[in-house]
């Protein structure tokens, strides 16, 4: 018992070390650098009888779709054939994004005969024009390809994801964004002048057209936030902007005072976020303004999250992880969670000042080199086609990081009475959000009202949440019920707006009630596709046209497929009953019950 022990110890520190991610190894095999599978799936005729999921490998239901085929157009014609064909022979029809980093089943088509449309080969700059400061690029361009191919003409995108490894279609169907409320705001779908879309048509069309958007069209403000059931997007125009740099620094600060910094912080910087780290009574404050392009400074963004780990590490990371779960270890979280908010700090993230090394803040460089990552984007194999390191939630890794993200927008007038609550439900039980903190802690990005009818209703304080989920769907995680009711808090008592790309079932609970002008949408759908061929149960549900999205079945609380209703949604052969939540009484969770 003594060995095991100090196995374990050993095991831990150095599990601990990579938490905080700072890893130096050696590859003595020959390796090929590699991008992350493409998310579609064939037999071996390469384009018929697919299936389809998403980069993390699974959907909230954990269902797989089938697809009969695939097509992989290169023009916009050969995509306007695509589309037609289906309309034609009214086959539902789907769009894959080149990584599918969505965690929804909106790239699902109905059916057993259902086409998927890639916008992997669609991906390309077509045009950049620097006296207008435009640029136009195909539906399938990355953030990568499109911030680098500007900052090479001498112009920025203002605002984009963190991640670089997102499609400009598929950024701009979700309303993914980064953080700020200064100008138009963060939604990388604010800074777009002109949408190319392929829909359905009649015969008299060819059963499919192209039809152009600009901003003065207001069906723009149904294709800027679509999710896909409008048509295929062809091509984006973004109005972009000179090129400039930024001034970044990372301040830790006691959360004594968060409800109220929350609210005025997003005020005084361009491009200001906050992590907050509950446990620790920590909040990291990220001071990042604009300066002219003329300052001295080369600064890199290199976050330490999206960095090429090694797979046996992932291997024994998340082997630690499950052991904690099964041991209800909760001092075994804390204690890692500790460890990587201080070698996030001292490390500023991944941030270094020349690319290579940091020095000291603040870090200064060109807007393209900070406003995004993504290296491991370049995994790696061996000669034996076996993955040496990737991405951590590559499921091509068979341990691989394995998640929930729970992403919702809370308007600026409730997220103080929100944090406040989050803070009553962490003094109740402080360790439940160690296993937050794991995951890097709760991230908040400043968002601005919209005018795309499924953008934005009123400025919002975006929360990001990522936490352990078991392989087992009918396990229940520990401290299920906390995070089950930061989760109903957010979405049910302060009327919080899912993330379009992200979340689980639960989020999507009677969402569209919450969109003003979601009848102009619906409007707008109804005329590009009558017969609903971009539709599918999914988008339906969501939309509030076919029945709602819970699934309600035994253990569907654990995976936010529903709101507990029974114990037999919980667990209770494990312990795990629905109760009221602590807080927000209204709320149902699966909490866990002492023999």
């Amino acid at each position: 018992m003594a060995e095991l022990r100090s196995i374990k110890s050993v095991v831990s520190r150095v599990i601990s070390f990579w938490s905080g991610c700072i890893i130096i190894f050696v590859l003595v095999c020959t390796v090929t650098c590699i991008p992350p599978e493409d998310p579609i799936n064939c037999s071996s005729w390469g384009t018929s009888n697919c299936t389809i999921t998403n980069s993390y490998g699974a959907f909230p239901d954990r269902s797989v779709c089938k697809v009969a085929h695939v097509v992989y157009p290169k023009t916009e014609q050969e995509l306007l054939s695509a589309v037609a064909m289906a309309s034609k022979n009214k086959i539902k029809v789907k769009v894959a994004t080149r990584y599918g980093h969505g965690t929804p089943k909106l790239v699902c088509p109905d059916g057993h005969d259902g086409l998927v449309i890639s916008t992997r080969n669609l991906n390309r700059v077509l045009k950049i024009d620097k006296s207008t400061m435009m640029m136009t690029v195909e539906t399938g361009a990355t953030l990568k390809e499109v911030v680098q191919q500007a900052a090479e003409a001498g112009l920025a995108l203002p605002h984009g994801p963190y991640w670089w490894g997102l499609t400009v279609g598929g950024m701009i169907s979700t309303g993914a964004h980064g953080s700020g409320w200064w100008g138009v705001g963060s939604s990388v779908h604010e800074y777009v002048e002109q949408v190319r879309i392929v829909t359905p048509a009649g015969s008299r069309h060819g059963y499919a057209k192209v039809r152009t958007l600009d901003n003065g069209d207001p069906h723009i403000n149904a294709a800027k936030v679509s999710l896909g059931v409008l048509g295929v997007i062809s091509q984006v125009t973004l109005r972009l902007q000179p090129l400039f740099k930024r001034s970044i620094t990372f301040l830790e600060k006691s959360d004594s005072d968060l409800a109220i910094q929350t609210t005025s912080f997003g005020n005084q910087h361009e491009f200001g976020d906050i992590t907050w780290f509950p446990v620790q009574h920590k909040a990291i404050y990220r001071v990042d303004d604009r300066l002219p392009s003329n300052v001295s400074g080369n600064g890199l963004n290199d976050f330490i999250g999206f960095r090429s780990t090694p797979s046996t590490t992932l291997a024994l990371v998340r082997s630690l992880e499950e052991s904690q779960e099964s041991t209800s270890d909760a001092d075994g979280k804390c204690r890692i969670a500790n460890l990587t908010m201080s070698t996030f700090m001292n490390s500023a993230y991944g941030f270094t000042n020349n690319g290579t090394t940091f020095t000291g803040y603040p870090i200064v460089g060109y807007q393209h080199r900070l406003q995004t990552a993504g290296s491991c984007l370049d995994s790696t194999k061996n000669n034996d086609d076996q993955i040496v390191a990737a991405c951590p939630w590559d499921p091509r890794v068979k341990s691989h990081q394995f998640f929930h993200q729970t992403g919702i927008s809370i308007r600026l007038l409730k997220v103080k009475n929100f944090i406040k609550d989050v803070k009553k439900l962490r003094d109740l039980e402080p360790k439940a959000f160690c296993g937050v903190e794991l995951y890097g802690g709760i991230l908040m990005r400043y968002v601005k009202a919209s005018n795309a009818y499924l953008g934005k209703q009123e400025d919002a304080v975006d929360f990001d949440i990522s936490y352990y989920r078991s392989k087992d769907p009918k396990t229940p995680r520990l401290f299920e019920d906390i995070l089950e009711e930061v989760e109903q808090l957010a979405v049910f008592k302060y009327g919080g707006l899912p993330h379009w790309g992200k979340n689980r079932n639960v989020a999507f609970v009677g969402v569209t009630k919450k969109y003003k002008n979601v009848r102009e949408f619906l409007k707008v759908k109804k005329m590009y596709d009558p017969l609903g061929i971009f539709s599918n149960k999914w988008t339906d549900q969501v939309l509030g046209l076919q029945g709602g999205v819970t699934i309600v079945k035994e253990g569907c609380a654990l995976e936010g497929l529903c709101i507990c209703s029974e114990d037999i949604h919980c667990a209770p052969k494990k312990g795990y009953f629905c109760r009221p939540g602590r807080v927000y009484k209204d709320a149902r969770v699966c909490s866990y019950i002492k023999a």
